[in-house]
């Protein structure tokens, strides 16, 4: 099967890079099974419940034989930072390292567009945010719909977001929260949930003032610095 439209920049470099993730896999055989997969034209919104199960079977197994770990990895590739248009998500900014000085990375579990209203085990993605003092900008949004093949749920979860320094969510258990804190992640419960922009203004003023000596170390603060928010926070509790 050949694609007769022309697919898109963007598309083009996500199959580039989940071909990489297959053995023997040209992205011209990947095409052809994604348009097995989902017919003409190829998009990235057509891309957006693409399973694991679905690559296996399209164009009569061609991709059956590969490890599934591989094919985890090539689904990723494919729908990272994806989301079905009717969710109404926004859209991401461009985010480039070094954009943000001093700034961290927060990811926020969420179902619905931009709140605070998931449990780390079954919220449908992670919304990505880069956040200094001055802006929060939201830089992915990752799907957890690959989670359905994983051994352990909790550690795809946690594999989704292990490059981000802090995780709201509304609840998690004990043994996820286990796996995401050895990621380095420090996970905020918010049971009431809430508007992820209210949440973030607050940590920005956090940032902005006297932030716990965690957080001033994953901002990049050097020691003394960070004894001196330890002094600050101290003395404001005392006022």
């Amino acid at each position: 099967m050949t694609q007769t439209a022309p697919i898109s920049r963007e598309l083009a470099l996500r199959i580039g890079l989940a071909a990489r993730e297959l053995p023997d896999t040209p992205p011209r055989r990947l095409i052809d099974v994604l348009l097995d997969c989902v017919g003409h034209p190829l998009t990235e919104q057509k891309l957006v419940k693409l399973t694991v199960k679905a690559l296996k079977t399209a164009s009569d197994g061609a991709l059956s034989q590969l490890p599934a770990e591989a094919l985890k990895a090539a689904l990723h590739q494919l729908k990272d930072g994806l989301s079905d248009e009717a969710d109404g998500l926004p859209s991401v900014v461009s985010y480039v390292e070094g954009d943000m000085p001093a700034s961290i990375r927060v990811a926020c579990a969420s179902n619905t567009e931009e709140q605070l209203d998931g449990h780390f085990g079954s919220c449908a993605r992670f919304l990505v945010y880069q956040v200094s003092s001055q802006e929060a900008r939201l830089i992915a949004i990752r799907s957890t719909a690959g989670d359905a093949e994983a051994e352990d749920k909790n550690a795809f979860r946690s594999e989704l977001i292990n490059d981000c320094n802090v995780l709201y969510v509304g609840s998690i258990g004990g043994p996820a929260a286990a796996k995401v804190v050895k990621m380095g992640i420090h996970p905020i419960k918010v049971p009431q949930g809430g508007a992820i922009a209210d949440l973030l203004s607050q940590l920005k003023t956090v940032l902005a003032g006297s932030p716990p000596p965690w957080l001033a170390k994953v901002m990049g603060a050097s020691p003394e610095e960070r004894r001196r928010f330890s002094v600050d926070a101290v003395e404001e509790d005392q006022a």
